[in-house]
């Protein structure tokens, strides 16, 4: 068989389960394992590089509203690839090349292939896109093995939350930075098994531009910063424009000094084996008391800002 994955989550899986020499090409954001960076490239990026998230957030929009692409498909390499099967997604548009540009593209292989589409709303629909991928690709088995895994550790975590006194902590995800965006999709469900509640997260929705008023008034005791595709070193710098907002040090996250930046490309944008890390780093933040996670994540993974 060989595979194609247009989602950088689908290809986490893909090595998982251990189908690396039957993959044939990934996208340009395919970066872990490390060694999936050495596979054949079937995308490249419209929208240039850009120095911080409004800049981005506008290119973004700028494409869409008129009608642009955000990535462009090498179909020389896509054809080189003679894939039988690919995975992809029609969720959004920002995560990928368009489930259309794709049908377009397969349709002129002298081969057709199968399209298989990944979309994923909640913590259930992730587990769920592994167990597909296994079906599809012959690795029935060994997705449910880490199906069950993941699960375990899932529960570990809903336990250990289920021990911690009195209401949820107060969180605030913040998924984009420039504009100001929550969490989506999954994140209500992981924040709520971890033992907080994040009223700007809705479950099974997308992420949404919230007021930064909103947010001061919400008062929430935790700020978590994980913007989509961006890693700590990322999140860090960029997160230095929210302290000259207004309300900034009235926030009581902010005065406890529990004010976080995480690896959202990692842990938290991909629906992937990974998300289950995701929700341990939640889970390490919002009870560090119980120091069940403190040794398996890095300042890689996620810190805690200073100021």
């Amino acid at each position: 068989m060989r595979i194609c994955s247009f989602l950088p989550s689908a290809t986490e899986t893909i090595y998982a389960l251990g189908l690396e020499d039957e993959l044939y090409g990934v996208t340009h954001e395919c970066d872990y394992p490390p060694r999936a960076r050495e596979k054949p490239k079937l995308t490249r990026s419209e929208i240039g590089y850009s120095k911080d998230s409004k800049e981005i957030d506008n290119k973004v929009r700028s494409a869409l509203h008129n009608g642009g692409q955000i990535y462009e498909l090498d179909f020389e390499a896509l054809s080189n690839a003679s894939p039988d099967i690919i995975f992809t997604q029609e969720l959004c548009e920002v995560c990928a090349v368009s489930f259309g540009e794709i049908h377009r593209a397969v349709s002129k292989l002298p081969k057709q292939a199968e399209i298989v589409s990944l979309d994923t709303f909640t913590l259930k629909d992730i587990l769920d896109s592994i167990l597909k991928i296994g079906s599809k690709c012959n690795r029935a088995k060994e997705a449910n093995e880490l199906v069950s895994i993941l699960n375990s550790r899932v529960e570990n975590v809903t336990l250990l939350a289920a021990k911690q006194t009195g209401s949820p902590k107060k969180v605030f995800f913040m998924e984009w930075i420039d504009p100001v965006m929550s969490g989506g999709h999954w994140m209500a469900e992981l924040m709520m098994r971890a033992g907080g509640d994040d009223i700007f997260a809705l479950h099974g929705k997308n992420s949404r531009r919230i007021d930064w008023k909103e947010i001061v008034e919400y008062a929430p005791e935790y700020l978590i910063i994980a913007p989509c595709g961006f890693e700590v070193k990322r999140a860090q710098k960029e997160a230095k424009i929210l302290e000259g907002l207004d309300g900034w040090d009235q926030i009581p996250a902010v005065r406890n000094k529990n004010v976080f930046v995480a690896d959202g490309n990692a842990y938290f944008s991909r629906p992937g084996p990974r998300i289950v890390d995701g929700l341990e780093i939640l889970s390490e933040i919002l009870n560090p008391q119980w120091g069940n996670y403190q040794n398996k994540f890095g300042f890689e993974d996620y810190k805690r800002l200073s100021s």
